[in-house]
């Protein structure tokens, strides 16, 4: 620990006289941390939740759909058969996970758990699911998508099917209150509520494990702060831009067209990466790159250079004489 000068002990004795908190420079001093950079907020702990509860079964998730012929009643397996000659070979791989009607037979996997996520994760850390979870190698990946601010609108659109049609689920009061009090007391609040289950997380990831963390402009500078210091700054993996939308203004600045993910890992020097490449599906090609190239025969996309201004045909300009 470092010398203290005869003034900075006489400051000591005065703050705890007063009963008052030391500045911060003396918890560098005192206790020599040595963390160049740390985020502070009101009300901050290095304590996070620790209780573990039972899961009360909300969500059954089956099988993947897939293509698969029909079983009428005089082929169909008994519960407690495995369905053998009616699925596709897809499915076949996963026989030992789900019995003939998709629902799964055993095991910690496809599991939707409906609850605050605060107690799930020390649930999972420290419940009776954490040996099994590791017995099957781990969790290698989380995916989070936190709320970026208070007041938007929560309701999504849920596709039903494959016909296109589509219902818009409403926020319930249990989920319009989590919202509303994550940023009800400002930013120091969403910070807290942020890092203790960044905290969780780290805890729960396998030593290759990696998560990943979607923001937007509200809240990404909080957030990156948030994992460096959970995660370290060695194990920042990717800065990810997701261009939501085209090109465009909006009214007194310039447009906000992407969302951020963070990719971080467990350790600095081990991860899992699986290259995500995929090919388009053949109705995305037929509707985006409907138009073909008369010298190569390849598809290209159409699409504008430039965005107009808002209402007005304004940003057009002529190229090449067209």
């Amino acid at each position: 620990m470092p010398r203290l000068t005869e003034q900075e002990k006489q400051e000591i004795v005065r703050f705890l006289e007063a009963d008052k908190p030391l500045p911060d420079k003396y918890r560098f001093l005192l206790f020599g941390d040595r963390r160049e950079v740390e985020l502070v907020w009101n009300g901050k702990t290095a304590e996070v939740c620790n209780i573990v509860l039972p899961f009360q079964t909300i969500e059954q998730v089956d099988e993947p759909r897939v293509e698969k012929p029909r079983m009428d009643a005089n082929t169909r397996e008994s519960e407690g058969d495995i369905g053998v000659h009616s699925r596709s070979s897809a499915v076949e791989d996963q026989v030992p996970l789900f019995d003939f009607r998709g629902r799964q037979l055993k095991g910690w996997t496809n599991k939707l758990i409906w609850g605050d996520n605060k107690l799930i994760l020390p649930s999972l850390k420290s419940g009776p699911l954490r040996a099994e979870i590791e017995a099957q190698g781990g969790l290698k990946l989380i995916y989070i998508d936190p709320p970026f601010d208070v007041g938007a609108d929560f309701s999504m659109d849920i596709e039903i099917g494959d016909g296109g049609d589509t219902f818009t689920k409403k926020p319930g009061i249990l989920e319009e209150i989590a919202c509303r009090d994550t940023w009800g007391k400002g930013a120091d609040s969403f910070i807290a509520m942020i890092y203790e289950r960044l905290v969780l997380m780290r805890d729960l990831l396998a030593e290759n494990g990696s998560i990943y963390v979607h923001c937007d402009w509200r809240v990404n500078s909080y957030i990156r702060l948030a994992l460096d210091e959970v995660f370290g700054t060695d194990s920042a993996r990717n800065s990810i831009v997701w261009k939501r939308t085209t090109a465009h203004s909006d009214p007194g600045r310039y447009g906000i067209i992407d969302d951020t993910l963070y990719s971080y890992s467990k350790t600095r020097n081990k991860w899992t990466w699986n290259n995500p490449t995929a090919s388009f599906e053949e109705w995305y090609v037929e509707r985006y790159y409907r138009y073909i190239d008369e010298r190569t025969g390849r598809r290209f996309m159409s699409r504008d250079i430039t965005a107009p201004a808002h209402g007005r045909s304004t940003g057009v300009y002529e190229w090449k004489g067209k």
